[in-house]
């Protein structure tokens, strides 16, 4: 979680103000979301670095204990199967720090949410 409270700026800034382990991991996941849809655009919403496609594709945020996911995902069952040892409350996920973090997972949602986003927008 980052240490400031003021709302960082962009996704640089949001990473910088986290712990140095906690940076590489996030770091890996932009560069893992950058590669899985390079024309993805990056932005800051409700204070996570955001990666939107015709809407959004992927939140991501550090916690204390965890990396966060967001939104849910939705229509595909071999997906929601990978993903249920993380899945919250809500249909967010949660990745523990002190479990490696599944970057091929995380490539296959934000792929995933990239053709939902495209075929609603047809």
């Amino acid at each position: 979680m980052p240490a400031t409270r003021t709302a960082p700026k962009n996704t640089d800034e949001y990473i910088a103000a986290c712990a140095p382990d906690v940076r590489a991991i996030l770091k890996r996941i932009r560069l893992t979301v950058r590669n899985a849809v390079p024309d993805a655009q990056e932005t800051i919403s409700y204070r996570m670095p955001t990666f939107t496609l015709h809407g959004v594709l992927v939140h991501f945020a550090a916690f204390r204990k965890h990396i966060g996911l967001y939104p849910p995902v939705r229509g595909d069952a071999k997906l929601k199967k990978a993903i249920a040892t993380y899945a919250g409350e809500k249909g967010n996920l949660k990745f523990p720090l002190d479990q490696p973090i599944p970057y091929g997972l995380i490539e296959r949602i934000v792929k995933h949410r990239a053709k939902q986003n495209s075929a609603r927008r047809l």
